[in-house]
């Protein structure tokens, strides 16, 4: 298959970069700003729920993309070039229970009054208040990482799993995004092809796919098995390989499981593209510049009769950053002033867009100031992934110390 378009040909080159918003984030101000950010910065791909009302918000952050791609009024000190395309929307989906659909839930009326709230100082996505407006968790923000589960004192909160059913809002929301996302863990191939059956008519619509899948002792063998009931498969593939779920905002150590399942699925995985997730942050390159470089020539060892059959190894395509990504340019959007949204007068487009928010942050683009820092910081979790060679860093016979 020829690969051309932009974001496709960073795939194919190893310089891949997309940003995940978070497949149960529904923080429509601040998913926007984030699509502005990082679509002006040079993503590839920006990953969002399944919600019409998210992806609206997306589109949104396209067409201001779109002005500065035509007018190049985007000044920026350090001089960013604007990219030539729009990044690839891309939604997500799940075969089952997964830790990315789900939402922390807890009555706040049973909170002892001298708790210390360690929930709310944890969460890093400032989705639990305390407040004379509102106590609990704050749904749209929240985005399932369960690090508020074991620290409650009197182990109350719980957590609900919010999957969009793919038959359900399929005919509504697949013709609107560029690709798709199917989540799925070692197990459930019954369940994954029962979801599949639902995509399939709507594939030759769409630029790819992805498979995110968490490692396992016989991940292998379980991809391979995908590998073989998706087929054929006329668009390019994606295996996401979710090292440790939710973590690159905690610390430099967490890049180690996705690096070393990468190099899994390099070494014995079924052909597509690898894309490195799950624990990825501001380290991830520069581990990658550390190992030795693919060699184009080499081989990959793989089961003999896998090799027999003279199936390709997978390719190392870039790297998905979701909780660092938004960390890093969340203090610059919290610095934006808020802005009333009025229910009354507002449109019934408008009411979906700002639901559960009593107030909607500013669009980006109206501080110019706070825009000029957001590329910035944006860029520079891009930019190492994209220098004019590819950097082709993901040696599948090298290791990753923990």
């Amino acid at each position: 298959m020829s690969i051309s378009r932009r974001p496709l040909q960073s795939l194919k080159e190893g310089r891949w970069f997309k940003l995940i918003c978070g497949a149960s984030y529904q923080h429509l101000p601040a998913i926007r700003n984030l699509a502005l950010a990082y679509g002006l910065a040079g993503a590839d791909c920006i990953d969002v729920a399944a919600d019409p009302a998210v992806i609206a918000a997306v589109k949104d952050a396209f067409k201001a993309i779109s002005f500065y791609q035509s007018s190049e009024k985007l000044a920026l000190p350090t001089g960013v070039s604007l990219p030539h395309e729009l990044p690839l929307l891309m939604v997500s989906f799940s075969d089952g229970e997964d830790p990315h659909f789900r939402k922390a839930v807890f009555d706040a009326t049973l909170c002892p009054q001298t708790c210390p709230r360690p929930c709310e100082s944890i969460c890093p996505a400032t989705a639990i208040a305390f407040n004379s407006d509102y106590s609990g968790v704050i749904a749209d923000r929240c985005y399932g990482c369960g690090r508020c589960l074991p620290v409650c004192p009197i182990q109350q909160i719980q957590t609900v799993t919010q999957a969009t059913a793919i038959d359900a809002i399929a005919p509504q929301l697949l013709h609107q995004v560029d690709a798709i996302e199917l989540h799925t863990q070692v197990g459930r191939y019954e369940a994954f092809m029962s979801r599949w059956a639902v995509i399939q008519p709507y594939l030759s619509n769409l630029t790819l796919v992805s498979i995110s899948c968490p490692d396992h002792d016989h991940v292998i063998d379980y991809l391979w098995q995908l590998y073989s009931g998706i087929q054929p498969l006329s668009i390019p593939l994606i295996w996401q390989t979710d090292g440790r779920s939710m973590s690159g905002d905690i610390g430099k150590g967490t890049t180690h499981a996705a690096i070393r399942f990468g190099q899994k699925v390099l070494r014995a995985g079924p052909p597509g593209f690898v894309q490195l997730a799950g624990g990825t942050n501001a380290h991830t390159v520069s581990k990658l510049h550390q190992l030795a470089p693919l060699n184009a020539d080499s081989t990959f060892p793989q089961p003999s009769e896998r090799a027999a059959a003279g199936n390709p190894h997978p390719t190392f395509g870039g790297i998905a950053y979701g909780s660092f990504a938004r960390c890093l340019i969340s203090p610059i959007l919290d610095e934006l002033p808020l802005t009333p949204s009025d229910p009354a007068s507002a449109s019934a487009e408008n009411r979906l867009a700002n639901r559960l928010n009593r107030y909607a942050l500013n669009h980006l683009e109206a501080s110019p100031d706070h825009l000029s820092q957001a590329v910035q910081t944006a860029q520079s979790l891009v930019a190492p992934l994209k220098p004019v060679q590819s950097i082709s860093p993901l040696s599948p016979l090298e290791s990753v110390g923990s």
